[in-house]
């Protein structure tokens, strides 16, 4: 394990990045809808949750291996899809993807990355999911894909649960807002954070990479409430890929997605962005679980913290498990080495967790283990 970072679990790496950050960015990456209890709610429910643990049973030898929609991975967790990395240290984007080519793991790749698509799918090798938001022009939308086609994406993650975007106070507080809009208290801001404006500067602004150069642009707060089934359809349609729709909590909105051909269900609640009052996700992925059966991929994100919560995850029925927040604490506080080595902690308190339980493979858990 790497020393001397100031890391040893996810809580340390997003007090350093609190530190490190200004204050603009800290709370649009720690932020979520209203006061944030949404965000507090997936975390509690997962801490909650208890393990069972037994003793007298050989596990010297413990796989971590995973596979999902036949990519095998060497860790049982992969990167979520976040816009615009490269705010929390320059070169985020490219440091996820060479994790991502490390590990074998997926890499969701947003559309609104600060690096290009073509960029993170040539660094990640093959590891890279591109992830569509529909900002309201089909043909944008078309354009896209071809991209995606072209880089060499195979799977696609269409996220839906954004129909309005959430409305997140501390944001709002700092006025965030893409492009930078830089007022008074922003160069304060920027001034009290030297180190991150610095190399900012240097590395420059980040911003909406897949649409520098093109004639469309990107409106992170435009509507999306006209998405519907049909859309979908015609997403289904399009992508010859695996499809994948991120953003579901209800088992009736999961049983009609899989009458529609999808390939997967990301049960995700945004992490707590859009819906202060939102239900905890772990509980809505137990549900889906038992409306949609045994075989069909479930990928779960949202309050994932350490490498104990990826496994109450896979207890409660998920296939594969994606997080991104502790990613980005982690980059912010010790850039590369500080992801790479909370990607390590996470993948060991993962090894310990299964070792507790007399478990030899992270394929065994299912709700048995949990009291």
């Amino acid at each position: 394990m790497i020393s001397g970072s100031g890391i040893h679990a996810t809580e340390d790496a997003r007090r350093l990045a609190e530190k490190r950050l200004p204050w603009m960015v800290f709370d649009y990456i720690d932020g979520a809808a209203g006061e944030g209890l949404g965000d507090q709610l997936n975390q509690q429910a997962i801490r909650e949750m208890r393990l069972h643990t037994r003793v007298l049973v050989d596990v010297e030898n413990r796989s971590l291996k995973k596979s999902i929609l036949g990519h095998d991975c060497n860790l049982p967790f992969g990167i979520s899809p976040m816009g615009m990395c490269n705010l929390s240290a320059p070169g985020a984007d490219a440091m996820l993807a060479r994790l991502a080519k490390k590990h074998r793991i997926p890499h969701g790749a947003s559309t609104a990355a600060s690096t290009s698509l073509e960029d993170i799918a040539k660094q990640a090798e093959g590891n890279a999911w591109f992830q569509l938001y529909f900002g309201g022009d089909e043909s944008v939308t078309d354009s896209l894909l071809n991209r995606a086609e072209a880089a060499g994406y195979e799977v696609l993650i269409f996220t839906v649960d954004v129909p309005e975007v959430g409305r997140r106070p501390r944001e709002l507080r700092h006025g965030f807002k893409m492009p930078f809009k830089i007022g008074p208290s922003q160069f304060i801001d920027f001034a009290l954070h030297p180190r991150w404006s610095i190399g900012s500067l240097l590395a420059g602004a980040p911003a909406l990479a897949n649409f520098v150069g093109v004639d469309s642009a990107f409106d992170r707060t435009r509507s999306r409430a006209g998405v519907d089934w049909d859309f979908l359809d015609r997403v289904r349609q399009r992508w010859k890929g695996k499809l994948v729709v991120k953003g579901v909590l209800h088992p009736d909105d999961a049983l009609k997605l899989v009458s529609h051909g999808v390939d997967a269900v990301m049960v995700s609640s945004h992490g707590g962005r859009q819906l202060e009052s939102v239900q905890p996700a772990i509980h809505a992925l137990g549900r889906i679980r038992d409306a949609v059966g045994e075989d069909f991929p479930l990928i779960y994100d949202s309050g994932i913290r350490s490498g104990e919560d990826v496994c109450k995850a896979y207890a409660m029925g998920a296939d594969f498990v994606m997080l991104g927040r502790p990613f980005l604490f982690a980059m912010a506080a010790g850039g590369e080495r500080g992801l790479n080595q909370l990607s390590d902690i996470i993948a060991e308190e993962v090894s310990i967790a299964l070792a507790q339980m007399g478990l030899t493979d992270i394929n065994q858990l299912d709700k048995t283990v949990l009291v």
